[in-house]
């Protein structure tokens, strides 16, 4: 088999043009709104978890983070459905570009630290230089804490993409195993399958984590800033 085994992350175009802005937008048309006055099961499903997400999230915020509540929700719920929806079969994951999250990333980041810097500036300052620490240490720390706060918005980045990433790659090279073994072991390709399986349940838990998580340490990061 020759085919590349990073085809799959490939953004896609028509013609040229890339389709990432329809791929982005197909969520939208998932996660509909209630239009009537007894919603039917999924839409109760979907109040019943959005609610229970964002009790969780803004418990520790005070009334000035919570404003943010619908931002956050919204997050979590586009990165969760493109991780599940990059699952199915010849489809595409918007969440495995590098640089698509980082353009979510340093948006919310640079918010919560212009936040931080508007509302309370001494908090915000006091955090690049602890209270008690020894002079001679003073410029190192006070770099120190600079770099971590700028890799924030890369880290967040990066995770999302490496856990997405490394699910769709192990996915991609079990299920060739599986199908180059079945004309030459139909037990081990059994075998095989059953991992496949097995991974593939776990890549729905790691796609709806990762959202979470994403959006967790954004609100944590609101979370000092307000």
């Amino acid at each position: 088999m020759n085919e590349n085994l990073f085809a799959p992350f490939i953004t896609p175009t028509i013609l040229g043009i890339t389709t990432l802005p329809m791929v982005m937008l197909l969520p939208c048309l998932i996660l509909s709104s209630p239009k009537r006055w007894l919603p039917n099961r999924i839409q109760i499903l979907q109040i019943w978890l959005i609610r229970l997400i964002t009790k969780q999230m803004m418990i520790m915020h005070n009334t000035q983070g919570r404003s943010w509540s619908l931002m956050l929700m919204s997050l979590i719920l586009f990165i969760a459905s493109t991780n599940l929806l990059g699952l199915l079969p010849y489809s595409f994951t918007p969440t495995t570009q590098l640089s698509m999250n980082i353009g979510m990333a340093i948006p919310l980041w640079m918010g919560t630290v212009i936040t931080g810097f508007r509302n309370k500036p001494k908090a915000s300052l006091a955090h690049f230089l602890p209270q008690g620490t020894p002079t001679p240490l003073i410029p190192m720390l006070i770099i120190i804490e600079t770099i971590s706060l700028f890799i924030q918005p890369l880290a967040l980045a990066v995770r999302l993409t490496a856990n997405i990433t490394a699910g769709h790659l192990l996915i991609h090279l079990i299920g060739s195993a599986t199908l180059a073994l079945s004309s030459i072991n139909m037990a081990v390709s059994m075998i095989t399958f059953i991992i496949l399986f097995l991974l593939t349940i776990l890549e729905l838990a790691v796609a709806m984590i990762q959202a979470y998580v994403f959006t967790l340490l954004v609100s944590l990061y609101l979370h000092d800033n307000t």
